[in-house]
């Protein structure tokens, strides 16, 4: 069963993945679509926006004669992360009731 990405579903796995460490467009491809489906060229708005909004940064490291743009989070993009987790918690909580009849409040 596939379930609907939102934007903020988007944005919070794109911090997640780099809440550890900094990775460059296609790495970071890979890693969100380890978790949903999302192409390259759907994520680089998603990245310019984050961007735009001083949640990531970017700096260029050379590589094979070439520039690759890394993305870093920044500490809005880091508090906006805990935000979505706690959203998230929230809602699979209110998810699991309904959908399996437990809840933590039992």
């Amino acid at each position: 069963m596939n379930f609907l990405t939102t934007a903020a579903l988007l944005d919070a796995c794109v911090l997640a993945a780099l809440k550890n460490e900094d990775a460059y467009g296609y790495l970071l491809t890979q890693k969100v679509s380890d978790v949903i489906q999302v192409s390259e060229s759907a994520l680089y708005p998603v990245l310019r926006r984050l961007q735009k909004g001083h949640l990531l940064e970017t700096y260029d490291q050379p590589f094979n004669g070439r520039n690759r743009r890394y993305y870093r989070i920044t500490q809005s993009g880091r508090k906006l992360l805990e935000q979505y987790r706690n959203d998230w918690r929230d809602c699979k909580t209110k998810l699991d009731f309904i959908l399996e009849g437990t809840s933590d409040h039992e």
